[in-house]
């Protein structure tokens, strides 16, 4: 398996991620004798996940107090659901090997459970404070990518940063680019955006698992892709418990003429 080291690490992006109601810095409490101590983080969640397919385990390791990136969302379930159950419904090229690039992996699962199911070679990629946790879940799932033909790469690769694009763009090039729950916060979209518009070009098309949550926000990213990319909605589960609407997944393909500016 490919492993790139990533040291630097952007703590302006890192906040951003950060869950609004994750205390991430505790505050530290008092002993009887003086001392002050810092109470230990929940402890990890470890999540099975079953591809009867295949007949294999996806094993991946959860670190709720680390914030969003670091847990698994509907969305990521929905995708893998349909890996398993049918991936010829995300239209994907028939290449061989398929070459898959992971937007904003956070623990990984999808982008595992693509290199496994369709013996893909898979680039998962976030920011770097989060990709130690993605490379544990590479590593505790290499064999079972491999024994499918599938390969893990663990790359940083932070939306909108055009250094990060440029690196990975001189990999292989890849046939599609996958993601699922992306799109939560006001000042990612314009980022994401311009990340899609490096990499989903030609015959890449780009597929998003999404949970409709926030009306505008939900709008202005449609918005803004649909001047730059074709969407067509490839699959839709039903209604979530406690919900309208229930996980989606979207297939964008770059137009022949697209506007300059989003």
């Amino acid at each position: 398996m490919a492993i790139k080291n990533n040291e630097d690490v952007d703590t302006d992006i890192l906040c951003i991620l950060r869950n609004d109601l994750d205390h991430h810095h505790q505050e530290e409490q008092e002993t009887e004798s003086g001392d002050s101590v810092v109470p230990p983080p929940p402890p990890a969640a470890e999540q099975r996940h079953h591809l009867s397919s295949i007949g294999a385990e996806i094993i991946t390791r959860q670190l709720p107090s680390q914030g969003l990136s670091f847990q698994i969302w509907p969305a990521a379930f929905s995708f893998v659901s349909l890996l398993d159950r049918d991936p010829s419904l995300l239209l994907l090229p028939a290449h061989s090997p398929l070459r898959i690039l992971e937007l904003g992996s956070g623990t990984g699962l999808v982008g595992i459970s693509a290199a496994a199911v369709l013996g893909a070679h898979v680039t998962l990629t976030d920011l770097p404070h989060v990709l130690p946790n993605i490379r544990f879940n590479a590593i505790a799932n290499a064999e079972v990518a491999a024994s499918r033909g599938g390969t893990l790469a663990v790359r940083q690769l932070r939306w909108g940063a055009i250094e990060d694009c440029a690196e990975i763009g001189t990999l292989p090039a890849f046939h599609a680019v996958i993601a699922s729950d992306v799109v939560y916060y006001d000042h990612l979209i314009k980022p994401l955006i311009e990340t899609l518009r490096f990499f989903v070009k030609g015959e890449v098309a780009f597929l998003m698992a999404h949970l409709r949550r926030w009306k505008k926000r939900d709008a202005v990213f449609f918005r803004i892709a649909r001047k730059l990319f074709d969407v067509a909605t490839v699959h839709a589960d039903p209604p979530i418990p406690g919900s309208r609407t229930g996980v989606a997944v979207y297939r964008f393909t770059s137009r022949s003429r697209s506007p300059e500016h989003a």
